[in-house]
């Protein structure tokens, strides 16, 4: 089991690492995902390391709901790229519409 980067007092650089503690490449983790998700029931053809950014920036956002601050901590030196992340449904507006009980 990897150690969690606090742990290891990890500040920057690369998070994942092999035993020797060299950088785990994309084509590496890519392929321990996927071995994951087959496990899980999830069809691989579905799985890519970008997935876990977005599923990341939209979980900064809905915790912080400050784009800047996310553009900054994914690197963004544009906030028009980091909203290409956090573009919703049609079906989740339609759940904040009937949030708000505006309409009966």
């Amino acid at each position: 089991m990897p150690q969690a980067a606090e742990e290891n007092k990890t500040v920057s650089g690369e998070i994942f690492l092999t035993r020797n503690g060299t950088g785990l490449s994309r084509r590496q983790i890519w392929a321990e995902m996927k071995t994951l998700c087959a496990k899980a029931g999830v069809e691989t053809s579905k799985v890519f390391p970008h997935n876990l950014r977005h599923l990341f920036a939209t979980t900064f956002y809905r915790v912080c709901r400050d784009i800047a601050r996310l553009a900054d901590v994914l690197g963004h030196s544009s906030i028009e790229t980091t909203r290409i992340y956090l573009v919703t449904s049609g079906e989740e507006h339609a759940r904040i519409l009937d949030r708000l009980q505006l309409v009966s």
